[in-house]
């Protein structure tokens, strides 16, 4: 971008204001001479004109002379300069003003100094109040940095300046998915559990709770409830900015702004009578996760009882007046839990693979997610993740029947004040069939009352996810007839499950932590037994001892061997026909080296694959350097770790594999040649997100690839192309926005949280989803990562019905063409990545044998699809280009 210049020859006229002296004021001056003063005044007005004029024009050339110079933070504050004293020449200096502000800003990034980083972004807002890409810049760096509520208000600024902004679009889509999850819509959508937490509110205001405190509010809904009940006073808090705003919306919309008093602050924070005048009667929350208490719900009571609840009713006083008297809805919960085997829980918590495209992954210690029940894991973000059983892939078994973990009293100051403290509850499960000890799943019943309950099982109809406690032990098979030993606790106030033993044949084998082994191996077949004789035959003092921690999306990756195996048939022949290119073209003892650069997010073993397939054949092995250099872009200290224990373990050389960050100044300029005369041979891009995206950027990603390949180079992936289909899913409606005409329990709150709907689902499995397939699966778009010449931004694709219904979403898949014999796909049995569907803003009814045009457009990384009915009936094939 060329920084743009001004002159002021022949536009001093524009910072001329007009002086306009009345006559009366002149005329009201004692011994006034006027026209000589006036005369005075539009001299001294031209001098300071010219001055003003001189100063403009010089920082104008400052400005460009640093951006020329690449001083970017001197050209911001020559611009600042120059467009205050002349906000007339702003809409000239618009672009080069923002060039040079977004280099600033990355300058700054880079440096650590964030607060002069938002700084010039206030000052830059302040010149240009309504320019939509500043505005959604600093919303980019705000969301980076984890402010997600401000960086959604800046996203939304940016789209209402420009709707049609596909940057501020799809930024905007991304975080609304943080900012207002999807289990909202479900929740709202749940009008079995809304009509629940309706009538035990009802019930408890019509016996006396007059004052309550709607804790963790949302959109408002239960404290609404508590007022249309008859509740004299009603209280509520809400720590997210996004959801406070848009629950003050829902009370003003519903004409009770001024009867329910909500205040945006966490209720641990709130005081009395700061922020309410007195103890309420009743407090009414839903701040529970999948496992209970994950969302702080032990604490966040304990601190009600303490400073925000009347006392509760004295047990021994029958006749004790509920408007004197605390109490809380829910009033307390039971926990249930069942062992499980499942691959795709064990195939996202632990290594389940030996090899991976050529490479021996026993060189290593054990891999496991930061998954744990155990109190003392300092890597452990939870104990548990959440899953809903009954749409994982392959779904799940039971080795045990249900069991009772926990009841808990939240009616009872003491006993939750005594959880934490509890000593461990040791539970003994009978295996009921051999299998696989993958998982502790994990459910609860929610008492609101006595007589209104909800239930989170996995056979419920219910917005609700179950928690899995992974089992990191690879030593997990279990028998008919076992006993598997399950410690219950509380500590720090996470609901915490964890198997220490199998019983078998009455002795006791510990199931010891991952770094360590367990003291014996189980096994529950003949078959197993063997492989367990010689897995213990390999455990010796050669190997390695240590673990590593990978994220669960990371460790799906490196079990997916189909995709590691298609990757080192691709890499292997393009690095056979590069030796063979240099072995004819140079001597075998000066062969140019070869650079494969993997610029994947995350973890990725690919360019050690490259790096051992330089070592193939003897010829190979005899060339010094390495032929073949393979540079990551792995970051993590522990990972790069792992990458040299790996090189080490499959005889790759250590100085053929590096790692490239260490190569470059700036982590945002990883693509950049190898060295100054040198061109890379492979570049590998990471192109999929596992949500089911596409990278952002990734165009602009694979256009400077391309000029920093050697002639024969290539990018990995060279080919996308993208798949879909009709389908009619009520699921992904209710997960989508508030569905339906009628008011939620009589409340007017729809529009307003609709407003976060967003038209792309993420994070689907398309194999287990609920759902009827309305056509088969057609092609609808592809992007070329090597020839730019072949793409397109819109394509209009005709697909015929094949069973008739009501289309509600086109979901989505990528094939990924590594070349032009390899191809993996994000829709297999064994893929790392999950689907994506495009949710239809109104749902278009078919019938067999129609067509329906899908108009596909792809702006940046963001995909949207509008999809209309076809008058009348072509034949042949079921996509037509237009």
């Amino acid at each position: 971008m060329t920084a743009t210049g001004w002159s002021p020859q022949g536009n001093c006229s524009i910072y001329s204001p007009a002086i306009a002296t009345s006559k009366s004021e002149t005329e009201n001056m004692p011994n006034a001479t006027t026209r000589p003063k006036r005369a005075r005044r539009q001299r001294r007005a031209q001098r300071e004109d010219a001055a003003r004029n001189e100063l403009v024009s010089r920082s104008l050339e400052s400005a460009q002379q640093c951006l020329f110079s690449q001083d970017y933070g001197t050209a911001f504050v020559h611009y600042l300069l120059a467009l205050n004293l002349a906000p007339g020449l702003k809409d000239f200096a618009n672009e080069s003003f923002r060039f040079t502000l977004f280099k600033w800003v990355d300058e700054l990034d880079s440096l650590g100094r964030i607060q002069d980083l938002f700084n010039c972004f206030e000052q830059a807002m302040e010149l240009f109040p309504v320019d939509e890409v500043i505005v959604n810049s600093m919303g980019e760096h705000l969301f980076r940095m984890g402010f997600r509520d401000e960086a959604a208000g800046h996203f939304y600024k940016a789209l209402k300046l420009r709707p049609d902004f596909p940057e501020a679009k799809e930024n905007f889509y991304r975080v609304a998915n943080w900012l207002v999850e999807r289990w909202h819509f479900l929740m709202l959508n749940d009008h079995g559990r809304n009509h629940k937490y309706q009538l035990a509110i009802k019930k408890a205001v019509e016996q006396g709770c007059s004052s309550v405190l709607d804790i963790g509010t949302g959109t408002g809904i239960l404290g609404m409830c508590a007022k249309m009940a008859g509740a004299a006073e009603v209280y509520a808090c809400e720590l997210s900015k996004t959801m406070y705003e848009l629950a003050c919306e829902v009370l003003s919309a519903n004409g009770m702004a001024d009867s329910i008093k909500i205040v945006h602050l966490k209720s641990l924070d709130m005081e009395i009578p700061k922020d309410i005048p007195k103890r309420v009667s009743l407090v009414v929350t839903e701040t529970v996760d999948a496992g209970l208490f994950g969302e702080g719900i032990i604490e966040t009571l304990i601190h009600a009882w303490k400073h925000l609840l009347l006392p509760p009713p004295n047990t021994r006083d029958p006749l004790s007046i509920p408007s004197r008297t605390g109490r809380v809805i829910p009033s307390g919960a039971t926990v249930f839990g069942v062992a499980v085997q499942c691959r795709e829980i064990r195939r996202h918590h632990r290594l389940c693979v030996s090899s991976v495209g050529g490479l021996d992954l026993s060189a290593v210690g054990q891999i496991y997610s930061p998954v744990s029940c155990l109190a003392d894991t300092e890597e452990s973000t939870e104990p548990y993740t959440t899953e809903r059983l009954s749409r994982l892939r392959g779904g799940y078994i039971q080795v045990t029947q249900p069991f009772t973990a926990l009841d808990i009293d939240f009616n009872n100051v003491q006993e939750l004040e005594g959880l934490c403290s509890r000593e461990v509850i040791q539970m003994r499960l009978h295996v009921i069939q051999d299998g696989v000890l993958d998982a502790l799943a994990v459910w609860f019943q929610l008492h609101l009352d006595q007589d209104n309950h909800l239930s989170t099982g996995p056979q419920e109809d219910t917005c609700w996810e179950q928690a899995i406690y992974p089992i990191k032990s690879p030593f997990n098979t279990v028998k008919c007839g076992d006993v598997i030993l399950v410690d219950v606790s509380c500590k720090d106030s996470y609901l915490r499950l964890c198997c220490v033993a199998i019983i078998r044949d009455g002795h006791t084998f510990q199931m010891e932590n991952v770094a360590n082994g367990p003291s014996k191996i189980l096994t529950a077949t003949p078959e197993a037994e063997l492989c367990s004789a010689l897995a213990g035959l390999q455990t010796n003092q050669e190997k390695p001892s240590c673990t590593f921690m990978l994220e669960s999306s990371e460790i799906a990756l490196l079990n997916n061997a189909t995709y590691h195996n298609s990757f080192q048939r691709a890499m292997s022949k393009l690095l056979d026909s590069l030796k063979s290119t240099r072995r004819s073209q140079q001597s075998d003892t000066e062969l140019d080296p070869i650079y494969v650069l993997d610029v994947s997010e995350g973890f990725s073993v690919l360019s050690l694959m490259a790096a051992q397939l330089g070592f193939d054949s003897s010829e190979d092995k005899q060339i010094s350097p390495p032929l073949v250099q393979g540079y990551s872009s792995v970051e993590k200290e522990p990972h790069q770790t792992l990458l040299r224990l790996l090189a080490k373990g499959n005889s790759v050389p250590e100085s053929a594999l590096e790692f490239w960050l260490s190569h470059v100044e700036d982590d945002s300029a990883v693509l950049q040649r190898p060295a100054t005369e040198k061109l890379w041979s492979a570049i590998i891009l990471d192109c999929i997100e596992t949500c089911g995206l596409i990278r952002q950027k990734l165009l602009e990603k694979a256009t400077l690839a391309r000029c920093l390949l050697e002639d024969g180079g290539q990018i990995f992936p060279e080919r996308i192309v993208i798949h879909g289909m009709l389908v009619e899913s009520d699921t992904l409606l209710q997960e989508s926005a508030v569905q339906g005409t009628e008011p939620t329990l009589g409340f007017n709150i729809a529009p307003f949280i609709n407003q976060f709907t967003v038209p792309v689902h993420m994070f689907l499995d398309l194999s287990t989803l609920e759902c009827t397939h309305l056509s088969e699966p057609v092609e609808l778009f592809a992007l070329d990562l090597m020839n730019s010449t072949a793409n397109y931004t819109n394509r209009d694709v005709k697909v015929q019905v094949s069973t008739s219904g009501k289309v509600t979403a086109i979901p989505f898949w990528y094939q990924i063409h590594l070349d032009s014999e390899q191809t993996v796909s994000s829709f297999s049995e064994d893929s790392h990545w999950k689907q994506a569907a495009v949710v239809l803003q109104q749902p278009l009814m078919v019938s067999r044998g129609e067509w329906v045009k899908l108009s596909i457009q792809l702006q940046k990384s963001s995909i949207s699809i509008t999809a209309v009915k076809e008058e009348g009936l072509w034949t042949g094939d079921a996509i037509r280009d237009q």
